[in-house]
């Protein structure tokens, strides 16, 4: 049985190997379900990622990225010499990869549409696990929380990439180190070498990497609704970027009478 399984899986490693080329097949698994089949580089989870703040334009950055593997030091120079299907990790099946490894190099080119213009354009990680620095035509990025360095492995991060952006193909290079047991940081059940109740790590990144373009005078970018039940009301915080300074913001609710409220950015509202 066991046989069986690794023989109908490197079968449909080298089915999908030929229907896309020599750059991309997923890896040989114990275990792939019935919707693997229909994975491809270009229908990787082109789901618009973020459930609230929903943009009409977007461009989503999964697909094949080059990649290197390395035990070695984050500074050390990277040789890409494999593809990585992204969103998944380098551990799993359909990236790909299917190896372990403590440091990981991204990288892919991109373009930003001409209709973009004079707007800001963001960087968005839904998830990289767990210790991410980026790297835009070879300038280093800071998050918008001021952050070079961002650590977690479960949370979204954001870069403005305006300023180091040039006209046709951009280089976005993504470093990543993740110490799994060796270091102090949540990761649940994660181990190097999985055995009985312990997982397989999940490193690298694992969740949509996206772009999109926001007004110069300043945009929106995070939203905390805190309710009181008994009072009957909520009370909402906005987070924004940009030159906001006269900016203000209309909050109008959808359930009941309609209630429209209009507060100055800034003001605890």
């Amino acid at each position: 049985m066991k046989l069986n399984r690794m023989m109908i899986a490197m079968g449909f490693s080298l089915a999908m190997a030929a229907a896309h080329g020599a750059e991309w097949a997923p890896t040989s698994a114990p275990l792939m379900t019935r919707w693997a089949k229909d994975v491809t580089p270009e229908n990787a989870w082109q789901v618009y990622p973020r459930p609230q703040l929903e943009r009409e334009k977007w461009q989503n950055l999964n697909g094949l990225w080059d990649l290197a593997v390395r035990e070695n030091a984050f500074a050390e120079e990277p040789k890409y010499d494999k593809k990585i299907l992204v969103p998944f990790a380098v551990e799993s099946a359909l990236s790909g990869v299917g190896e372990r490894a403590n440091h990981l190099h991204y990288r892919r080119t991109f373009t930003v549409p001409a209709d973009w213009k004079d707007q800001r354009v963001l960087l968005h990680f839904e998830a990289v696990d767990w210790q991410t620095s980026v790297t835009v035509n070879g300038q280093v990025l800071k998050t918008l929380g001021g952050n070079e360095i961002h650590q977690g492995g479960y949370d979204r991060f954001s870069y403005d990439i305006t300023d180091v952006l040039k006209s046709g193909d951009n280089t976005v290079e993504v470093s990543v180190f993740d110490p799994t047991e060796k270091g102090d940081q949540p990761r649940g059940k994660q181990v190097t070498k999985s055995h009985g109740i312990w997982y397989t790590p999940t490193t690298g990144i694992w969740q949509t990497v996206w772009l999109e373009p926001v007004p110069k005078e300043g945009n929106i970018y995070k939203v905390w609704f805190t309710p009181d039940a008994a009072a009957g009301k909520v009370t909402v915080k906005v987070e924004a970027a940009g030159d906001v300074k006269q900016a203000e913001v209309s909050i109008k609710s959808s359930e009941g009478t309609p209630q429209v409220e209009t507060v100055a950015v800034g003001k605890n509202k």
